[in-house]
């Protein structure tokens, strides 16, 4: 099957949309230290790799967002567990896809990759790709290039899949011209509603009948086994305001960094390469710095030289026969080590070597346009970055005490707290589920619930529950599972039996109406006035409405169609149906239309087949929980 995927994959490259990948910077429920917390909850897993809860939560809430901005879908179905299912089907769906493409072997070159990323817009200035921005994008969600690089790999040999899976899909001309007919027509329709709210007062529900509710569905009234706990949580975050800075240390930085600070400064400049290839050993590198250390020397002693020596020694071929002039240019342009060189340098000063992957340059700065920021324009940007660092640094000299401590004090949290100035706190009441959503950690609540920490009540492991944030947590009360009394939940079943009463009797009417309709007898409803609908626009009408209305037999009208729902009972009624004349344009997107379902189906068959080979599981609980 890969293998025609892969013949019929062609141009799927520039079709990738890159997705920025959000992380949240605070966790509600802990503090804002736990950042990225959910990162290492499993919401589900596929052949052991997990999608954390951290994914669902965003995709979801993607998807919520559009939903909402289009205005097109009732609330109800926006929060409905359909949705949630939905959401989770697409995230096994790509991963099931991810593992499939890299069993057959798929490959997306270097090259292409690279391709791909330099000609995303988002990484653009000026019409150029940006290394500032790049790393900007990477730093802001805290990812490696590495990392990022992975993903967006993965997601271009996964849209591979999908397009192969498309082009398959072909719709033969008759079959799309019977489903036009079908799809473009209109219908003039009114709806009359039997109300759950209106039979409400009709209905009775007996204690003997809220009894016997109870009795048979105890499961749904099951309070799941819950604890208290005392935890301490050792975050980087926290040891922020307690660093140091100097100002020589911040203009220390300014100087080792003076690219990130040039705004639209722009700076012209020439070089001198002395190459060493690409995957160079020790002597070709150290050959190299010997010939560049060598005319170095004569740019030293002879400056106003500079271009002729490029000329004749720079293995430079794009700027070698313009005397190593480089041109103007910005932050972001060239890397790193050259362009810190760059702006760090003053007009007409020559730099001493400078190591890159392309070998050593000896820079000649000619020019500066624009101007940057000064230091004291930074300076408390830069000494919050150093604060960090350092935060950084001490938690990494913190962490392994913290953890022996825990371990080796196990019976109770104030010597740890006490030795790293922390506070002991204390949730609520929190099921194994609850803990795993406060905490956005699975990890910590499974070691809760192990019997040495529940039962023989020491301290948990330390656990890392989101980058540079450990917490070790005991356990100071315990309650098992238990149903809730039923007095507790009378009053809700009560509720919900007259409520499914009031809609199985409002379904009776609401049939038997229909039943007479049909037959040609006159039923006095009270009807909506008749608007006219079509599949694309449903005018003044629901979606349940419509669709109803156009699962009516319109072969002789008036056609009537009746369907149950969360507020009754509901018939369409269709008094006349009209058939555009369609353009040749509009037959194509019909068409086009078509083939994306029978892909979709395709998709869809094939999706079902990896299933059923691979291992899925899906933690439910979690997903209600969202």
């Amino acid at each position: 099957m890969l293998e025609a995927i892969r013949n019929r994959s062609k141009g799927w490259l520039a079709k990738v949309i890159l997705a920025a990948i959000t992380i949240p910077f605070a966790l509600v429920g802990v503090d804002s230290y736990l950042r990225d917390a959910g990162s290492s909850v499993a919401v589900a897993k596929v052949d052991g790799e997990s999608i954390t809860v951290q994914e669902y939560s965003n995709a979801l809430q993607n998807l919520r967002n559009r939903l909402q901005s289009e205005g097109k879908v009732d609330q109800a179905v926006i929060d409905g567990p359909e949705l949630k299912q939905a959401v989770i089907d697409h995230l096994v769906e790509g991963r099931l896809l991810a593992n499939e493409v890299k069993r057959a072997k798929f490959v997306v070159s270097d090259e292409q990759l690279s391709h791909y990323i330099m000609q995303e817009e988002s990484f653009h200035q000026d019409g150029q790709f940006s290394q500032a921005l790049y790393d900007q994008f990477l730093a802001e969600r805290r990812r490696t290039p590495s990392q990022f690089e992975n993903e967006v790999r993965t997601d271009l040999l996964t849209m591979q899949a999908r397009e192969g899976l498309s082009a398959l899909a072909f719709v033969p001309n008759g079959v799309a011209n019977n489903a036009i007919k079908v799809a473009h027509q209109s219908r003039e329709v009114s709806i009359a509603e039997f109300r759950t709210a209106d039979y409400l007062s009709q209905v009775k529900v007996t204690e003997d009948e809220v009894n016997a509710y109870y009795k048979e569905h105890q499961d749904k009234f099951k309070v799941p086994e819950q604890v208290k706990l005392e935890f301490v949580l050792l975050s980087a975050n926290a040891l922020i305001p307690s660093q140091q800075v100097t100002e020589e240390e911040a203009r220390e930085y300014y100087a080792q960094n003076a690219a990130q600070f040039q705004g639209d400064e722009q700076r012209r400049a020439s070089h001198i390469l002395i190459g060493f290839g690409v995957s160079p050993t020790p002597e070709t590198k150290q050959k190299a710095k010997e010939k560049a250390e060598e005319v170095l020397a004569l740019v030293k002693k002879n400056p106003e030289r500079f271009e002729q020596l490029a000329h004749q020694y720079s293995q430079d071929p794009g700027s070698k026969d313009k005397g190593g002039d480089l041109g103007l240019f910005g932050p972001g342009t060239m890397v790193k080590p050259f362009e810190d060189a760059v702006f760090s340098m003053k007009p007409g000063t020559i730099s001493d070597l400078v190591e890159t992957d392309f070998g050593y340059h000896i820079i000649k700065l000619t020019e500066i346009h624009g101007s940057g920021q000064s230091f004291e324009d930074v300076q408390g940007q830069i000494r919050a970055e150093l604060m960090y660092q350092k935060a950084l640094a001490q938690f990494s000299e913190q962490a392994e005490n913290f953890s022996n401590m825990v371990y080796e004090q196990a019976d109770s949290l104030e010597p740890v707290a006490k030795e790293f100035g922390l506070q002991v706190q204390t949730s609520g009441w929190l099921s194994r589920a609850d803990g795993a959503k406060f905490f956005k950690n699975d990890k910590l609540m499974n070691l809760v619930f192990s019997d040495e920490v529940l039962k023989d009540r020491r301290n948990t492991e330390a656990v890392e529950v989101s980058p540079n944030n450990l917490i070790s947590a005991r356990v100071v009360e315990h309650k098992p599972a238990a149903a809730r009394a039923f007095e507790e939940v009378k009053a809700g079943i009560e509720d919900f039996l007259k409520h499914e009463k009031a809609a199985n009797l409002a379904r009776e009417k609401g049939e038997a109406a229909l039943a007479e309709l049909r037959a040609g007898k006159a039923v006095s409803l009270n009807w909506t006035e008749p608007v006219t609908v079509d599949r694309y626009n449903p005018n003044t009408l629901t979606e349940l409405s419509v669709s109803t209305a156009f699962k009516a037999d319109a072969s002789k009208l008036p056609a009537y169609n009746g369907v149950a729902d969360r507020n009754g009972y509901l018939i369409a009624k269709v008094h006349a149906v009209k058939f555009a004349v369609e353009s040749e344009e509009d037959q194509r997107a019909a068409k086009a239309q078509l083939q994306a379902a029978l892909a979709a189906e395709y998709r869809r068959a094939y999706i079902n087949s990896l299933k059923q080979k691979a291992k899925v599981t899906i933690n439910t609980q979690l997903l209600d929980t969202e």
